[in-house]
């Protein structure tokens, strides 16, 4: 088996459990074990009544082109899921609760387990607004009782469970985080790997989306320990010389990547691979949904680390993997989703949208801290994509 370089190294990656449903239950106790759907305008308030119970607006009542931000584990399991159209979502869990945005509250809880986990393990690699990565190779603590510690110093900071996965890297621990959710630990070494990654699908590898996993399959390669024990040259013949490496290496748990733990980002990105390859025409709609959620999670990384942004860009990944990028730089540098989105769908009109898309991303570079007293409240785009 290849062998990673540093196996010395102890990298955690911890993520938040349904972080935002999870902090709208904090204010509303009475809706845990209910499928909660996070999404709504800001008119979807829970009515408070003479009684002192609420009335919670239901997605059956939802109009409109909204995108679910988050969903609690009961709604997940009736296949609601975040970057779904809310209308869709009403379709398949129509009594679930739907509850506005509340970035704000997120933000503020955000900052509190951050803060908990830096009191124990300064170096920290900020992923977003509900996950982050850990270097722990010079804490002198074992990985249970120092996870243990972590976890309660996040409850006890935020209400709130979380899942850490501790590994040699990235790539495993990214895996391991998901591994046992909700309020899991997982461990894992290097000789772990084949009793523990090897049975899972490949598409548990995070860079690997549904047109790999298809290429694989019709290779007869379904899960990452039938990955792991391919030919590389039979690879390359189907993947290229690039990407065949890269799948053979992380079939074997191989990541050197370094933690990126700089003080002040370049840019500030958020991308996706779709299930199944999408048309720019044939399957707008439900690109018009993507695109609109990922310039509002930019836009709420912009807000939550304090920037705003002077150039937008998209990147696109074709069917045949080839990827095209886009940027536009403005007159005024934004924080905001709709600002966001309309120079995001400028860049989009100067490229070519003939053939089907399988990953879609929205970066914001040039970033400059923003003026917190003139920053304008967060809320959705609900602008329709613009495609030809």
């Amino acid at each position: 088996m290849l062998r990673s370089m540093n196996p010395q190294r102890r990298i955690a990656h911890l993520d938040m459990d349904a972080f935002y449903a999870s902090v709208e239950l904090l204010r509303y106790p009475d809706l845990r074990g209910q499928p909660v759907v996070i999404g709504g305008r800001r008119d979807q308030q829970p009515e408070l009544l003479a009684d002192g119970s609420r009335r919670y607006s239901r997605l059956r009542d939802y109009v409109g082109r909204g995108v679910i931000t988050t969903s609690t584990y009961e709604a997940r399991a009736l296949g609601v899921h975040s970057a779904m159209g809310v209308m869709k979502a009403a379709k398949l869990a129509p009594d679930a609760i739907l509850l506005p945005v509340d970035f704000d509250a997120y933000r503020h809880y955000s900052r509190l387990f951050k803060a908990a986990v830096r009191s124990i393990a300064p170096r920290i690699e900020d992923r977003g607004i509900d996950e982050i990565y850990i270097d722990l190779s010079d804490i002198d603590e074992e990985s249970l009782p120092l996870a243990q510690r972590i976890k309660r110093a996040v409850f006890e900071a935020t209400g709130l469970n979380c899942s850490i996965g501790i590994t040699p890297n990235k790539l495993l621990s990214k895996i391991c985080s998901d591994l046992d959710k909700p309020n899991g630990i997982t461990l894992l070494e290097m000789a772990d790997i084949p009793a523990r990654i090897w049975p899972l699908n490949v598409r548990k590898i995070n860079g690997i989306g549904p047109k790999a996993t298809e290429k694989l399959a019709a290779m007869g390669l379904n899960t990452i320990g039938e990955l792991a024990q391919a030919s590389l040259a039979n690879l390359q013949k189907v993947f290229g010389s690039n990407y065949a490496q890269w799948l053979h290496q992380v079939a074997h748990g191989i990541d050197e990547r370094a933690l990126s733990i700089a003080s002040e980002p370049v840019s500030i990105s958020r991308e996706t691979t779709f299930e199944r390859d999408l048309h720019a025409r044939h399957d707008r709609a439900k690109l018009s949904e993507i695109f609109t959620w990922l310039c509002g999670r930019v836009a709420e990384d912009l807000r939550r680390k304090r920037y705003k942004a002077r150039t937008i860009g998209i990147k696109l990944r074709y069917e045949d993997f080839r990827s095209v990028t886009r940027d536009l730089t403005l007159p005024l540098a934004v924080d905001e989703a709709g600002a966001i989105r309309r120079a995001a769908g400028e860049c989009l009109k100067r490229v070519s949208l003939d053939k089907r898309l399988r990953l879609l991303g929205v970066r914001a570079s040039g970033l400059t801290p923003s003026d917190e007293s003139g920053a304008l409240a967060e809320r959705q785009a609900q602008l329709p994509l613009d495609l030809p």
